[in-house]
């Protein structure tokens, strides 16, 4: 079964896997020298070729266990590890060893529980079998053995055989107890991720809350700031951005005749009319009371004013729902000034400002352009006719 794997995960699994490849060589390096002592030492009761074939043979198959790690074809199996593999190679390897040591094979029956140390994290019924596959090998040792009338002292193979039978036992029970502890950290750590991403749910919640006007859902006055400020740091030479400031005309006098509920509306009205007269990337809050603040990135003068034009016509044409505002009681001033390159974003809200200052003392529902002063008479102002 192939699994696929990102990247990242391919490097930090593969360090693992090659982590523990290392040390399952190493210990088939002592294993091989505890081999080479019993030959020297006289207890290995076969020749030396066989000592040797057998070394060779191991030394093949952990290079060919190298070679699929270094190229990575461990990454398609469900186990990149190869746990099984391995541990099926050392349980045969170790059974043909013990076999050639004949009754002096009872002093190292701990081998089979270090090769079964590598099954420990397997699924405990996978480990079950292995650790059976250790025991019915050991078994059958002894009566290989027996048939061939090389078991001098049966009574000592039967004792061998009990106490590699409760240690297995025991083996299987600490693996079922090990693999329970996983699961639970398992559980836990999905549980922990869970929680974090709630976490980060409620953050983006508070930070949205934060960055917005209630009644409105536009941006407020303190986000709006920052992002400006980060829009302004952002422009480069010979690129322009527009910055407006928006007056609802005559509102005092519409909470005053109308209640602020219908004031309330009216502020709401705005902002459904302004969000779908503004692209994706503009940038409109609520500036305080019925004063709003608009940031155009990537626009000119006649884009500009053109945008803010069309924003005060809809306005005009709003009918706020659940009042009694006759149709074509409302309007907005505007006062529009152009951002580039090293601008201070403070003065260039007093650009703006007092540009609106002059569309509200010019007689209101209007646009005002700070350029105008320096364009002179060759600048278009946007009140429905040429300035």
């Amino acid at each position: 079964m192939r699994v696929d794997w990102d990247e990242a995960d391919q490097r930090a699994l593969q360090q693992l896997v090659t982590k523990r490849f290392a040390m399952a060589a190493g210990t088939y390096g002592l294993a091989l020298l505890l081999t080479w002592i019993t030959v020297v030492g006289g207890f290995y009761q076969a020749p030396v070729d066989t000592a040797l074939l057998c070394a060779g043979l191991i030394l093949v198959s952990q290079l060919v266990f190298f070679w699929i790690f270094i190229r990575g074809h461990n990454l398609r199996f469900r186990d990149p590890s190869l746990t099984e593999p391995q541990v099926l190679v050392g349980l045969v390897w170790l059974t043909y060893f013990l076999f050639n040591l004949g009754s002096n094979r009872g002093s190292l029956l701990v081998l089979y529980l270090l090769v079964l140390m590598f099954a420990v994290f397997l699924p405990p019924k996978v480990f079950v079998r292995y650790a059976a596959l250790a025991l019915f090998s050991f078994i059958g040792l002894s009566l290989v053995d027996l048939q061939l009338e090389r078991l001098v002292e049966p009574q000592a193979a039967i004792l061998q055989a009990s106490v590699l039978l409760v240690t297995l036992v025991w083996m299987c029970l600490f693996v079922g107890y090990v693999n329970r502890l996983r699961q639970r950290m398992r559980q836990r750590r999905f549980a922990l991720q869970a929680h974090q991403e709630t976490l980060r749910g409620m953050m983006r919640q508070l930070e949205d809350l934060a960055a917005t006007d209630e009644l409105t859902g536009l941006y407020n006055r303190r986000y709006f700031l920052k992002r400006a400020e980060t829009e302004v740091n952002r422009l480069r030479k010979g690129h322009q951005s527009g910055l407006a400031l928006i007056d609802l005309d005559h509102f005092k006098r519409v909470n005053d005749q109308h209640g602020h509920a219908t004031g309330d509306r009216v502020l709401q009205s705005f902002a459904a009319v302004a969000r779908s007269c503004l692209r994706d990337g503009d940038i409109l809050a609520r500036y305080g009371g019925e004063e709003f603040v608009l940031l155009l990135p990537s626009t000119d003068a006649e884009q500009f004013s053109a945008c803010c034009e069309r924003l005060r016509e809809a306005f005009a044409s709003a009918e706020p729902a659940n009042t009694s505002l006759p149709c074509g009681q409302l309007s907005l001033s505007v006062g529009m000034t152009l951002l580039d390159a090293g601008d201070n974003l403070d003065e260039s809200l007093q650009r703006a400002d007092e540009a609106l200052y002059r569309a509200k003392h010019g007689g209101r529902n209007r646009c005002e352009a700070s350029w105008v002063d320096v364009l002179g008479s060759g600048a278009e102002r946007s009140d429905g006719t040429a300035g």
